[in-house]
């Protein structure tokens, strides 16, 4: 049975440990390949429970790394609330997906995050070299496995994945 008091202890977790391994310093050889891994948190909790985690959270959440991360005020957040609306409007078939069909779908909200990002960018005049931008996604959609895995097992010890 869920704990009330409890039970918005491992979203916010996983919400911050995301905005942590976001801005996280890495060596420059690594550095693009950096998922983005608070794109991949908020979508796993959009469908897992569409009901508490929307529009409101991806919001704050993209301003949050808006901040963090230097980046132009509200690039993220609108990339975040366009990504975030897709995985909820379509959360019923994407949660019935085998795994590799989740990730290549993952593949694609990332790609329309990234592209939404580089289109910022384009509008006011900031260059991004390429690898660094596409980079991302891939891996994005790699680890996506892994973050469903962990997130699952914390939290629904005894139950299916989302």
């Amino acid at each position: 049975m869920r704990d009330p008091d409890t039970d918005w202890v491992l979203p916010i977790s996983s919400f911050i440990l995301a905005l942590v391994l976001a801005v996280i310093p890495l060596p420059e050889a690594v550095a693009a390949f950096r998922p983005d891994w608070v794109p991949l948190v908020m979508i796993y909790w959009a469908l897992a429970s569409p009901e508490r985690f929307g529009l409101l959270t991806a919001l704050c959440l993209g301003l949050a790394l808006d901040s963090l991360s230097g980046a132009l005020l509200g690039q993220h957040a609108i990339a975040m609330l366009v990504v975030v609306y897709l995985s909820l409007r379509f959360h019923l078939r994407i949660r019935v997906f085998p795994i590799w069909q989740m990730a290549m779908t993952v593949f694609v909200m990332l790609a329309i995050h990234e592209f939404l990002l580089f289109w910022v960018d384009g509008v006011v005049g900031r260059s991004v070299p390429y690898i660094e931008r596409w980079a991302s996604v891939l891996t994005g959609a790699l680890v996506w496995p892994l973050v469903l895995g962990i997130l699952d097992r914390v939290r629904q010890p005894n139950q299916a994945r989302v």
